[in-house]
């Protein structure tokens, strides 16, 4: 992947939730269709690439529209480095999180995506438009809390 497109998505998420640009120092990025894959470096890597690989390491991003969303797995592994659009939910916000309900917040931030934690564990994005913030998170990753 090229330096210069590898910048734009993790200075992304620096300049978005503050998670450093450098914490992703030691990984290897993959583009494939329209997601980006990251794989942490290994001596192992340049051995395996000798096999047919479909799929390899973390989907980190996914490409939308015009747009670029890191995964819910991502946020899940690396949002605990995130320092601002974050948004840790109390009971009663979490409690309509799972039924997939938009709430209403009250954030000095523009218009995005938010980093959805509850109880200090980041469960995965927000998107966040005039203070409603419509839950991105898969219903399959929620069901353990209904």
């Amino acid at each position: 992947m090229e330096a210069a497109d590898r910048h734009a998505l993790f200075s992304y998420l620096e300049n978005r939730f503050g998670i450093p640009e450098t914490l992703f120092d030691e990984y290897l990025l993959f583009k494939r269709k329209k997601s980006w894959w990251l794989l942490r470096h290994s001596s192992f890597v340049e051995q395996a690439s000798q096999f047919k690989i479909s799929i390899a390491g973390l989907r980190a991003f996914r490409k939308i529209n015009r747009f670029v969303k890191p995964s819910t797995r991502m946020i899940q592994i690396f949002g605990h480095n995130a320092t601002r659009a974050t948004l840790d939910l109390n009971r009663r916000e979490f409690e309509g999180l799972v039924t997939g309900e938009p709430f209403l917040v009250d954030l000095e931030i523009e218009n995005g995506y938010v980093i959805i934690s509850y109880e200090g564990h980041p469960l995965g994005l927000g998107l966040l438009i005039n203070g409603s913030v419509r839950p991105q998170i898969p219903r399959k990753e929620l069901r353990f809390f209904k």
